[in-house]
């Protein structure tokens, strides 16, 4: 039996991957012509596909100057606790040290319980002491 074989792409899934691998850790997904056109205002894909399958992803969007925001770091449930996190990180981390000026801003919200995870790649909570706690409104 062949080894399985891990790729990583710079470059973004097809809406139809995408949404398969965020209903795989139970996102909500909206239409696919919405994913598709989140997919194509992105600035920055990693995605990871084993034997050809998407088991991981993460990407950055914002105004491509000033503000960066990471945001869909996903990793298939079958594939997790194997680094794919991990290498996602560190490929949006080289993108981030070569493309986002001095005196931009990097930001992400943690989904509860994986703030060590971002630790570990040199982001910072906002505790709410100096810079105020994030927020969000979901439509």
């Amino acid at each position: 039996m062949p080894t399985p074989q891990t790729v990583l792409k710079e470059a973004p899934p097809t809406a139809a991957d995408f949404s398969s691998l965020r209903a795989a850790v139970g996102w909500v997904n909206p239409e696919l012509s919405v994913i598709e056109k989140s997919i194509n205002s992105s600035l920055f894909w990693v995605s990871i596909f084993q034997d050809n399958r998407l088991v991981a992803c993460g990407r950055l969007i914002g105004d491509g100057f000033m503000y960066f925001y990471v945001q869909d770091v996903i990793v298939h449930p079958e594939f997790q606790k194997l680094g794919l996190g991990s290498q996602i990180m560190r490929t949006i981390n080289r993108y981030i040290a070569a493309n986002c000026p001095a005196g931009s801003t990097v930001g992400l919200l943690a989904a509860k319980g994986k703030e060590a995870f971002y630790l570990k790649h040199g982001f910072i909570p906002r505790q709410g002491k100096d810079l105020g706690l994030g927020m969000c409104r979901f439509i």
